[in-house]
């Protein structure tokens, strides 16, 4: 079985469990998972967690994203994207582009996002583009955002490209919408490009058509990110033999049970955060971080519980 992540682009016509489902049929195993819901009309990154690395798949969704989106003004609909059913058309020749840029800066920073009904949220159980399908609406609670940065590429009135740096669970569409009603015209998101998720960015980024060609000629490993290098930027310690059947079960390891990793290395002082922790051979185990004042170290994400064959 194959450990690691695939930095995949998404093409339009695909739903995200669509890439999913097609890459299981690539590669041959079914552990995979991805690591963020794209719509099906959008497209770019969509890292992809196969084995023993799904376990990563909650952490990258955390990770800041980056989109390139075209917002059209003037039109509401209920899918607050262009491919959903009309609900309001609006005059916009009265819109300046000054007044269009300083309402779409304006959202920079945090701020409270009311989920779209066609969303894969749940609600008692049940996702809401179903209840959407439905026909039914249900009171969504506000979440918070934030917006870190918007660069506008171009303002040709009604449309505005854009580009947008936000948090996770940001809804382009919702923002888009949100800019339309601030300005008194509604307005709904006519194009979405992932252009980064965390440290995936779609210059690195695999149509399905190259993965299975170079399944095909046998060149596929060399482009999947091993579980551990996603946290290289981690100092790394490795537990003492005694001490590895513990750390293998998720155990609490007291400060004496891990040592520096790197031979001859300088002793680590800065006792705070997370690690890795390897073992003695220098094989990866599991993600864990400092506790009582640098005194233990408790389990963040287990990765590797037992020894490859």
């Amino acid at each position: 079985m194959v450990h690691g992540i695939l930095n995949v682009y998404k093409e339009k016509g695909y739903t995200s469990h669509d890439v999913v489902a097609k890459l299981r049929g690539i590669i041959g195993q079914k552990k995979i998972g991805h690591t963020g819901t794209l719509d099906p009309d959008a497209e770019g990154v969509l890292p992809v967690c196969l084995g023993k690395a799904t376990r990563l798949c909650d952490l990258l969704t955390e990770k800041e994203k980056t989109y390139e989106a075209v917002l059209l003004l003037g039109r509401t609909t209920d899918t607050q994207d262009t491919t959903g059913e009309t609900l309001a058309v609006s005059d916009t020749e009265h819109l300046t582009e000054e007044e269009v840029r300083r309402a779409v800066l304006s959202f920079q920073g945090t701020y409270p996002q009311v989920p779209p009904m066609y969303s894969a949220l749940k609600v008692n159980g049940k996702k809401l583009y179903e209840l959407a399908r439905e026909g039914k609406t249900v009171e969504r609670k506000p979440r918070m955002v934030t917006i870190y940065g918007i660069e506008i590429f171009s303002a040709d009135l009604p449309r505005v490209r854009m580009e947008v740096k936000c948090s996770k669970g940001t809804y382009i569409r919702t923002l888009c919408q949100d800019i339309g009603e601030s300005l008194g015209c509604g307005g709904c998101m006519e194009e979405l490009l992932r252009t980064r998720s965390g440290m995936f960015e779609i210059g690195e980024s695999m149509k399905l058509s190259e993965i299975s060609r170079r399944k095909v000629v046998g060149s596929l490993n060399e482009k999947f990110l091993l579980v551990v290098q996603v946290f290289r930027y981690l100092p790394a310690v490795s537990v003492k033999s005694e001490w590895e059947k513990l750390a293998r079960n998720g155990g609490k390891l007291p400060d004496q049970a891990v040592e520096w990793m790197i031979p001859g290395g300088s002793e680590l002082s800065d006792r705070q955060g997370q690690v890795r922790l390897y073992d003695m051979s220098g094989q990866f185990i599991a993600l864990y971080a400092w506790e009582d004042m640098g005194k233990s170290l408790g389990i963040v994400k287990m990765f590797f519980p037992e020894k490859e064959s």
